[in-house]
């Protein structure tokens, strides 16, 4: 089994430091609530999604846009309940 960790660390590292506090609660707070049950699929789903801009994974999120294909499925419903982010 490969160890994830150390892309783990930097997904961590890439969800808590998006720019704005919005997008770090919400990117960062997904990330803390969903990142143990991830396998490599779903860990390489959420570095896809850090690549994208914070303000377009907000909207997909707030589901003001429809999130693109490549994005659709359980990991995005799971990061549209925003039952995750804590302030």
């Amino acid at each position: 089994m490969t160890d994830l960790s150390p892309r783990l660390a930097r997904a961590k590292f890439r969800a808590w430091h998006r720019g704005t506090r919005e997008a770090d609660y919400m990117i960062g707070g997904f990330f803390d609530r969903h990142h143990l049950s991830w396998d490599e699929t779903e860990l390489a789903w959420f570095e896809a999604l850090l690549d994208e801009d914070d303000v377009d994974i907000m909207a997909w999120a707030l589901q003001a846009q429809p999130a693109p294909e490549r994005f659709a499925g359980a990991q995005m419903q799971a990061l549209q309940k925003l039952d995750y982010v804590t302030i």
